[in-house]
């Protein structure tokens, strides 16, 4: 029994799942399995003729690709397979472009 409680103060202890962004909103399901996304800074994101270009892996995603969302907060946020700097992109949520 003290175990069980013991174990539940600790499952307490831990921050939010990775699902969440760091500013509170929630990644789809379909992006995340709660650990694969993560906010990134602007500098890890380029913008080329083609669609975006995810820096770490070199991959362009074309502006009109699906995996292309809004991002809710403004910042850039990355989902790859498996949390992994190296990994496919899964989904990108990009900030809203200026008028």
């Amino acid at each position: 029994m003290r175990i069980s409680i013991a174990l539940g103060f600790c499952l307490l202890a831990f921050p939010a799942l990775a699902h969440d962004a760091p500013s509170g909103w929630s990644y789809p399901m379909s992006c995340c399995s709660n650990f694969d996304c993560r906010e990134v800074p602007a500098a890890d994101i380029g913008e080329r003729p083609q669609g975006f270009i995810v820096n770490a892996t070199g991959e362009t995603i074309p502006y009109k690709d699906s995996r292309i969302r809004q991002s809710p907060d403004g910042e850039y946020h990355w989902c790859s397979t498996n949390g992994s700097h190296t990994g496919r992109t899964i989904c990108l949520f990009v900030p809203p472009r200026d008028f």
